[in-house]
């Protein structure tokens, strides 16, 4: 069985305190196996930190699966780190990337089986010179993928924001009907060959209040949106819209769509972190191999307290190593 790929994340972040715990609670979680991509004197500082006795174990990735019932298997990533708790420091950006560039060429020499970010702290990563907006963006960058695709995903619901980090009045001009019609695509294909659903129903929400109410409240539903419904559906792809966002989030709605896919950020985001913040996960679409991550960030002020809560990156890892399986 191959591990998955588990990155350092940001070292003076909540990520190597909940690897930890995990690993502690991987029987009691049923928890698939996983190669801690970490500097191994960090991460023991971090436990004695912590105050938390794990046995932890240097070894190349093909020996990962089967050290991981009695160790924490730690593969060196080439950087080391030395940033305490909440305190990012010069270490910080180099060893985070180091451990990102070779999860991805874990996944991509076939010794692990997905890649699983723990979250990074964007403005440390671009401050040791990362030109990249976060994760998805340099993964994509890394794999050649030419157009990556942000899903937030939980058991209750999944949604994918079209434009993502970005101010809300520069949305209407970024929106177009080849942008929709892409996400879409790479959407129901990744659906059909990793989640496994044959037929996936994606509901379009509009941009304005009421979706335009008939071109009442701006033209975007009619001359933007709606086109790319009928360019997915002419394609046999079952995309329906463009709905009124505020009324497709309630448990009943939610029955007849697999996943929403909102014009921005907070449209879809809001509605999936109000239903599962301790349980969504990021997936990243469109890449040759599976990606998933915590949906949360560095929390610094929780770092090396033991109180952060794990329960998203457990479902991060469940969630990539079901969709591996299918791949």
């Amino acid at each position: 069985m191959l591990p998955l790929a588990l990155t350092l994340g940001e070292p003076a972040g909540i990520g190597p305190d909940l690897t930890l715990r995990l690993w502690l609670e991987r029987k009691a979680r049923k928890l698939p196996p996983f190669a801690f991509l970490a500097d191994a004197a960090f991460v023991k500082e971090r436990a004695r930190a912590l105050k938390l006795d794990i046995p932890l174990v240097e070894c190349a990735v093909e020996e990962a699966a089967q050290a991981f019932e009695t160790a924490l298997p730690l593969v060196a990533p080439g950087a080391a780190a030395s940033a305490p708790p909440g305190k990012p420091d010069g270490t910080s950006a180099k060893a985070a990337r180091a451990s990102i560039d070779l999860a991805v060429k874990l996944v991509q020499e076939g010794k692990a089986s997905a890649v699983v970010t723990n979250p990074i702290a964007k403005h440390v990563m671009q401050a040791g010179g990362f030109a990249f907006p976060g994760h998805t963006e340099y993964l994509a960058h890394l794999s050649g993928a030419p157009r990556p695709v942000m899903l937030i995903w939980s058991e209750e619901l999944a949604v994918i924001p079209i434009t993502i980090h970005m101010p809300l009045r520069d949305v209407p001009d970024a929106l177009t009907t080849r942008l929709i019609v892409e996400s879409a695509r790479i959407a129901a294909h990744d659906y059909r060959v990793r989640f496994g659903i044959s037929n996936p129903r994606l509901a379009v929400c509009g941009l304005n209040p009421h979706a335009g109410e008939e071109g009442t409240i701006g033209r975007e539903d009619i001359d933007v949106i709606a086109p790319a419904i009928r360019t997915l559906r002419d394609e046999g792809i079952e995309a329906s819209g463009p709905h009124p966002a505020d009324s497709l989030f309630h448990e009943h709605a939610r029955k007849y769509y697999d996943v929403a896919l909102g014009m921005y950020h907070d449209q879809v985001l809001a509605p999936v972190k109000a239903l599962a913040f301790d349980r969504a996960v990021n997936v990243t679409l469109g890449l040759p191999f599976v990606r998933t991550s915590p949906d949360h960030g560095t929390a610094f002020d929780l770092a090396g307290s033991g109180t952060a809560n794990p329960s998203s990156l457990e479902a991060a890892l469940k969630l990539a190593a079901r969709l591996a399986a299918k791949a």
